[in-house]
């Protein structure tokens, strides 16, 4: 398994997606997302999507020249039109405006609509902690898991995620899907002819499957059983009812190639301490829950593995399977 550079690991896969047909401004925005996924241990949404990308760009699946703009405004609220692009620069267009206009209103809502995959949620708030603001993300994806008590899939796997900053520390980063585990975790079990642990997925008949290609096909058990069923319904609707994206079961699967464009939606909420009880109040909020936290010898900050990855990956680089890495030299004509 090579271990690869993160500049070249970016560079390779920006030069695959461009040779797909994406803009080298679309390209190089994905490149950056992907990759800054695998350095922080995500490979569900890490450089393993780059075939898939490239299948979608090559299909039409994507419009590889979108431009990314907003479509509807209202004060504290506005709506980005990705226009069937990748996600990555429509979701940068969003979080900039909302934080934009938190510090006139105190809190923001951006949407983005007519969207595509768009990896680690949680990768989208970085600039908000970096402007002092607490963040939330949210994303609608092709239909995986099924309203509670059924069994047709209809609800994407629905990724949260926030951030919190912190005085002088990494702020804490939550992120989670709403299936168990994401689907892109079935995804690379598939690509490396792994099993996946009975309880992950369901086959199309609604039985438990440790077959990660069957799983694919059926659909995933939500996280929390019925609870993790109505979140999930949450995400959806605030994804495509505010948004006019379209719905789970709107979109085809992520993972064939040929199918119609996701249309998916994602929606961003920024908060401004200094609108509520004042930034001195918000930090010494967090520094004495998380110093409680602490103080239980095991306890883990949401986030500090990941960033510890991170910065490991800066220098040792990142570790690619070798059939993965040799299709994404292949895509990219290495």
């Amino acid at each position: 398994m090579p271990t690869v550079s993160i500049a070249e690991l970016t560079a390779l896969a920006a030069r695959a997606l461009e040779k797909a047909g994406a803009s080298p401004q679309m390209a190089q925005a994905a490149a950056e997302a992907l990759v800054a996924a695998d350095a922080r241990g995500l490979a569900s949404h890490g450089v393993s999507r780059v075939p898939m990308y490239c299948d979608h760009l090559r299909a039409g699946r994507v419009d590889g020249n979108a431009v990314a703009s907003v479509l509807r405004e209202k004060k504290a609220v506005c709506l980005v039109d990705a226009a069937c692009g990748m996600a990555y620069e429509a979701c940068a267009v969003a979080v900039r405006e909302a934080i934009r206009r938190a510090r006139d209103f105190g809190v923001a809502f951006a949407g983005v609509t007519n969207s595509h995959h768009f990896g680690a949620a949680a990768l989208h708030l970085a600039p908000v902690a970096e402007a002092g603001m607490v963040g939330f993300a949210f994303g609608n994806s092709p239909s995986a898991i099924a309203p509670w008590g059924g069994r047709t899939p209809l609800f994407g796997t629905n990724p949260i995620a926030a951030i919190f900053p912190r005085a002088a520390d990494p702020p804490l980063v939550i992120d989670l899907s709403l299936s168990t585990v994401a689907r892109g975790r079935l995804l690379v079990a598939a690509q490396q002819g792994k099993s996946i642990p009975e309880g992950w997925a369901l086959d199309r008949e609604g039985r438990p499957t440790t077959d990660p290609a069957a799983g694919l096909e059926g659909s995933m058990t939500p996280v929390g059983g019925v609870k993790g069923a109505m979140l999930a319904l949450m995400v959806e609707l605030a994804c495509t009812a505010l948004t006019g994206a379209a719905m789970g079961f709107e979109a085809d699967s992520f993972f064939v190639a040929e199918g119609n464009r996701p249309r998916i939606g994602q929606a961003f909420l920024v908060i401004d301490p200094d609108a509520l009880a004042g930034r001195r109040v918000y930090l010494e909020r967090v520094e004495t829950l998380v110093a409680r936290m602490l103080a239980d010898e095991g306890v883990r900050l949401p986030g500090t593995r990941r960033e510890a990855l991170a910065e490991n990956a800066q220098v040792s680089g990142i570790a690619v399977p070798d059939a993965l890495y040799e299709r994404i030299r292949t895509l990219a004509g290495a």
